[in-house]
């Protein structure tokens, strides 16, 4: 399999996710444009992906999802809850492209099986979602309030994790936000911060993930180089060496991030 954020943050989301006979889009929080530039950029077409798999509602998530179904004909994926919510923002979708399921049961697209799961986030029935193909599993998990036992175990066994890693508590205790609107995203229903996300990646690293991608970074209390290197400094604590033991990357706000092939 093939990993490449395209774009991962509050600004949009779009993730590309392939094997030699299947290709799929994972989010579509930006420009039907847009997508279809930052795909170009990487050799791939719109015309030849398979299907949209949405995590939840919100816009950054969805914003191009109703136009992508329209102009090529595309399945989309969500849980029913998120289908629930977000079928007035996205426009019409034909009846044989609402394809909806069930979390914890896997499905398959092409030579790809999927495993939805659930993630704790403000928005309805919101997921994340496991690939699996040739013995390989990649794993993307983002807008995640608090780290579970269930998460965990729906990680397991992954080669590459997508982990959300999507602000500094410090940044956003003294940033502009509202009171309220930091009471969300550091909530349990919120989103994950940098400190969390090193945690994570500790116990996955010494249960045998080897590859990861910080997603999800906030553009006003976070930076890529502050999110890679408080993780760094997490790993550093558990005795976890982010230049030989695994390979630690960050997924890019606004433009593609490097291909990554497990």
């Amino acid at each position: 399999m093939r990993i490449c954020s395209l774009f991962s943050g509050s600004s949009g989301n779009a993730i590309f996710v392939c094997t030699e006979n299947t290709k799929l889009l994972v989010e579509a929080g930006l420009s039907g444009k847009k997508i279809a530039e930052a795909l170009s950029s990487i050799g791939e077409s719109l015309s030849e992906i398979s299907a949209v798999l949405v995590s939840h509602e919100h816009i950054d998530h969805v914003r191009g999802a109703g136009v992508l179904a329209r102009r090529y004909n595309l399945p989309i994926y969500a849980s029913t809850g998120t289908w629930e919510a977000m079928e007035q923002m996205i426009g019409p979708v034909s009846e044989s492209n609402k394809k909806k399921f069930s979390t914890y049961v896997p499905f398959e697209i092409g030579d790809i099986t999927i495993t939805p799961f659930p993630i704790p986030h403000d928005a309805n029935e919101p997921v994340g979602y496991s690939f699996s193909a040739a013995g390989k599993k990649a794993t993307i998990a983002t807008d995640i309030g608090h780290i579970s036992m269930d998460l965990l175990r729906s990680f397991e066994d992954s080669d590459l994790l997508l982990l959300e890693s999507n602000h500094d508590i410090e940044m956003l205790r003294m940033g502009p936000y509202p009171w309220p609107l930091k009471q969300r995203i550091a909530g349990k229903h919120g989103h994950l911060s940098n400190d969390a996300a090193g945690e994570v990646i500790a116990y996955m690293a010494e249960r045998g993930t080897r590859k990861f991608l910080l997603g999800h970074l906030s553009k006003e209390n976070n930076f890529p180089e502050l999110a890679y290197q408080t993780v760094r400094s997490v790993l550093c604590e558990k005795c976890v060496n982010a230049d030989s033991d695994i390979s630690l990357d960050v997924a890019l706000r606004d433009r593609v991030s490097r291909i990554i092939e497990i």
